[in-house]
């Protein structure tokens, strides 16, 4: 019996006959983007569910990155960074003349691993860099730590972090500025989207006329901004998606749970457990497999996988400075990385989104446990 392919993630829609009406209201009134009438109702909403008063909508998740670094006019040297995430938290380092110094990460989350950080520093060190992977918390609390006795900024790339809070306080609020995206693949989505994270409504007018090309006025550029802003179409999309947005992660969480239990007597598979005191997003659903143990290796599971139509990811793999362009970072060699290229090299995630059927779950889990 031939099934369709599941994928990693799979976007849950707003109701259709919801959207034409928004859709009707943007073309009645005849305006398409601009800081129109949807973008200020998202920008607020988010800020009201995210606990974050200052929020800036972007056009997708890379943008912010690259703004958040020029906001805080870091134009040059070093920024501290993980060598285990996608290439757009590089990217963004690139795209603003600094320097990628990859320091290794935890093996238990695969974040940034703070123990590592200070003998990364030199005095060319502006910034520390830090993702929040798979949604699991940095420890904000030892990086910021760090980066006090330096004198140096926190950035945090909190594209899988949507509503991650720990003990009760917004996860995008640690650091000097944090990042959103809202691709169609994440637990929120505006189709494509991002979003800023600003500590003063300040730094928020700022950022507004970074990502509006730096204009203050009508005949008035105060800076080398981008053209940034998102239009009000994906606004009002993402207006829908906000109301579903915690129907979408309590159904994650249930199969995150499924997969967990359905999994714990793998030898050689191992899951990321819950934290305590953090409200999880259910972002995506690693596990990490132990070939000695489990008597195949990550991609053999991965090929097993997809020749029963399941399409699982290597995420993240490989880690950035084996891509060409990072190749030659000095920080990028192996023996600097040796966790994360561990994690690169086993890390496989499953299938997890919103409305996902226990059945497909029983199917998944059953491949892997055969």
């Amino acid at each position: 019996m031939s099934h369709p392919p599941i994928t990693v993630t799979s976007p849950l829609l707003p109701p259709l006959d919801e959207f034409k009406e928004l859709l009707d209201d943007i073309w009645e009134h005849k305006r398409l983007t601009n800081n129109g009438h949807y973008h200020k109702l998202l920008e607020a909403a988010l800020s009201d569910y995210l606990k974050t008063p200052h929020l800036s909508l972007f056009t997708n998740g890379t943008l912010p990155l690259i703004t958040a670094l020029q906001a805080m006019n870091l134009r040059s040297g070093e920024v501290i960074t993980t060598p285990y995430s996608f290439v757009a938290t590089t990217h963004s380092l690139w795209w603003n003349g600094l320097t990628p110094i990859f320091v290794d990460v935890e093996e238990e989350t695969g974040n940034i691993d703070p123990a590592l950080i200070e003998e990364a520093i030199t005095p060319a060190t502006v910034a520390i860099m830090a993702v929040h992977v798979y949604g699991t918390p940095c420890d904000t609390s030892a990086i910021q730590a760090i980066a006090d006795k330096y004198g140096l900024k926190v950035v945090y790339d909190a594209a899988h972090a949507f509503a991650v809070e720990v003990n009760g306080e917004s996860i995008l609020r640690q650091g000097d500025m944090s990042t959103l995206s809202f691709h169609a693949t994440k637990v929120y989505n505006t189709v494509e989207g991002g979003a800023l994270i600003c500590p003063s409504a300040e730094s928020k007018q700022h950022s507004d006329q970074l990502k509006n090309f730096g204009f203050t006025g009508e005949l008035s550029v105060i800076a080398h901004g981008i053209n940034s802003k998102m239009d009000e179409i994906r606004a009002a999309y993402g207006l829908l998606n906000l109301k579903q947005v915690e129907v979408a992660i309590a159904s994650r969480k249930k199969a995150a749970n499924i997969y967990r239990a359905a999994l714990a007597d793998t030898p050689g598979i191992r899951c990321i457990a819950d934290i305590t005191g953090v409200k999880h997003n259910y972002s995506y659903f690693p596990i990490y497999i132990d070939e000695a143990a489990y008597g195949m290796s990550r991609d053999e599971l991965y090929n097993k996988l997809k020749a029963e139509g399941i399409l699982a990811r290597r995420y993240f793999y490989p880690v950035i400075p084996d891509f060409e362009a990072y190749r030659n970072t000095l920080s990028a060699k192996a023996a600097h990385i040796p966790v994360a290229r561990k994690l690169a090299e086993t890390v496989l995630c499953l299938p997890i989104y919103a409305g996902i059927e226990d059945s497909t779950l029983v199917r998944i889990t059953s491949i892997i446990t055969s």
